[in-house]
């Protein structure tokens, strides 16, 4: 049993010390991606310091996740309860918007029904619209808006109840909004009527 907290520490001090270095150039985050996407045993980890808002690399860790997500998705698969059941704990801008990605990946993934797709429980899917619906009416940055956006049209498309609520707050929050939301927000009501 000492071997094996010995063996975790090693890896979260790896980790750790790949994350200290890790800056917002995005080469530079691509880097750590990689070194990740090369060393799955790292995977773990990630998640835990993605939800551990305490963590001086929470907001690095999930700018990487982001990046991994978007080429290993289903490595997610058997995390998906902690990841949906935690978006919650996410206070600082610089981790919901990358995590607000994810979940849009995520959501995608599951409705694409293929070989490949996420499988997301109804439980996962309601953390999934609470925490999208927060984001959209809390004052968070645009990007997160945007992807909140993009999450809710597509389960809109699933849940008959969405679409009326997420138009009626994107017609009365437009003219509050950058040009970037009102893109965004122009696309989707498009869509929706």
């Amino acid at each position: 049993m000492l071997e094996t907290k010995t063996n975790s520490m090693t890896v979260l001090s790896e980790l750790q010390e790949k994350l200290d270095y890790v800056s917002a150039y995005r080469e530079n985050r691509l880097k750590c991606a990689q070194d990740v996407l090369e060393n799955p045993y790292l995977f773990n980890e990630l998640i835990s310091i993605c939800f551990s808002p305490e963590d001086k690399n929470n907001h690095k860790a999930c700018w990487i996740l982001e990046f991994v997500s978007y080429e290993e998705l289903l490595w997610l698969q058997p995390h998906l309860d902690f990841f949906f059941s935690n978006l919650k704990v996410l206070k600082d801008e610089s981790s919901i918007r990358p995590i607000a990605k994810v979940v849009q990946l995520l959501v995608k993934s599951h409705y694409k029904k293929d070989e490949n797709s996420i499988h997301l429980s109804e439980k996962n899917l309601q953390d999934c619209i609470e925490a999208s619906f927060d984001w959209l009416i809390n004052d968070v940055k645009v990007a997160t808006k945007a992807y909140s956006i993009r999450t809710l049209y597509v389960l809109g498309n699933h849940y008959d109840w969405i679409h009326p609520e997420l138009q009626i707050i994107l017609n009365k929050d437009y003219g509050d909004h950058s040009a970037a939301y009102k893109a965004v927000a122009r696309e989707v009501l498009k869509k929706i009527e």
